[in-house]
């Protein structure tokens, strides 16, 4: 049976992962910053709590990650861990670049120090290449012009992970996530935050939604697809970096528009524009180009905006 080890189980794509692994007959290992305390919320959720043997570990602690690694000796390594919020890395900027790029470094360092075949997947993001357009969308040769600490950081564990496998022969690749959403995504996320509102409005709320900038432009997909891509990422004879999306990109607006009409609303009546949400900078347009995944790992997504949108609008109410 083979042993996989996922940093920070207890995230959206963790979860997801963990169920994904578990049903392919892994035995599956989790890891978080303190276990014995940790609610594990997201795997309860999935029913799949008792699937995994979870262990205390913080990636910016060389220590934890040797005595993990050393004990677990798994035969796969997903590193989801860190910060993962582009709006909280510009308000903790050294706690976002110490947990991504710095957790990255301590995960190739072991595996270097210790000689241990684990292949190892890092979690990158679309964040890194900055803007793109509908006539340039993304490829994995695009450069990388971050826009914010989460894209800087992200960038640095990028590189890092080529270094190493270039350097010493470790099976260590990225998957270059654009937008995934889903059920588990806390509401601190515009997507989650704008289907939560919309239902308690529906419900009789009368809030006004308060949101910055209306006009960005996003690619979203449904992250438990996504991690099937994590995995087979893992599966090839040599390592190689994808990006994962769906190819297809809309504005927030369209988003936020979508999500009142299936509540029965007028988006519209319900939503503002709140100049103090803006950030420092911004992504305005982000397009990405998913056709080397489809290529080599035979994955691309099946759940497009419109569907995506149906399914977390009906969830939130189905919990409502």
């Amino acid at each position: 049976m083979k042993k996989a080890l996922i940093c920070g189980v207890s995230g959206q794509d963790g979860a997801y992962l963990a169920k994904f692994l578990h049903e392919k007959g892994y035995k599956v290992f989790g890891t978080s910053r303190d276990a014995e305390i940790s609610s594990f919320n997201n795997l309860k959720a999935l029913g799949i709590r008792d699937a995994v043997t979870c262990f205390s570990m913080t990636l910016t602690d060389f220590r934890s990650v040797l005595q993990v690694l050393t004990d677990v000796n798994p035969d796969e390594i997903y590193n989801l861990a860190g910060q993962t919020s582009v709006g909280m890395s510009f308000v903790q900027p050294v706690e976002t670049l110490e947990s991504i790029s710095y957790g990255t470094l301590n995960l190739l360092e072991v595996l270097r120090f210790t000689g241990q075949n684990a292949r190892l997947y890092n979690a990158s993001s679309g964040e890194c290449f900055g803007e793109t357009t509908q006539q340039n969308p993304a490829t994995e040769k695009t450069a990388f012009h971050p826009r914010s600490p989460y894209g800087v950081a992200k960038a640095a564990g990028f590189w890092t992970i080529a270094n190493y496998r270039e350097a010493y022969g470790i099976y260590a690749c990225s998957g270059i996530l654009f937008n995934h959403e889903s059920p588990l995504r806390p509401e601190r996320f515009v997507t989650q935050k704008i289907i939560k509102a919309a239902c308690r409005i529906a419900a009789g709320s009368g809030e006004t939604l308060k949101l910055g900038n209306l006009d960005v432009i996003r690619d979203w997909g449904f992250a438990p697809e996504y991690v099937e891509a994590m995995w087979l990422m893992l599966q090839q004879d040599a390592p190689r970096d994808f990006i994962v999306a769906t190819g297809e990109s809309h504005p927030l607006k369209s988003f936020a528009q979508k999500v009142f009409e299936i509540c029965g609303l007028d988006w519209l009546d319900h939503v503002s524009c709140d100049t103090t949400l803006l950030r420092a900078s911004d992504i305005a347009t982000s397009y990405a180009s998913p056709n080397l995944a489809k290529e080599v790992l035979g994955w691309e997504a099946k759940t497009h905006f419109g569907a995506l949108i149906e399914i977390l609008v009906t969830e939130e109410q189905r919990r409502l």
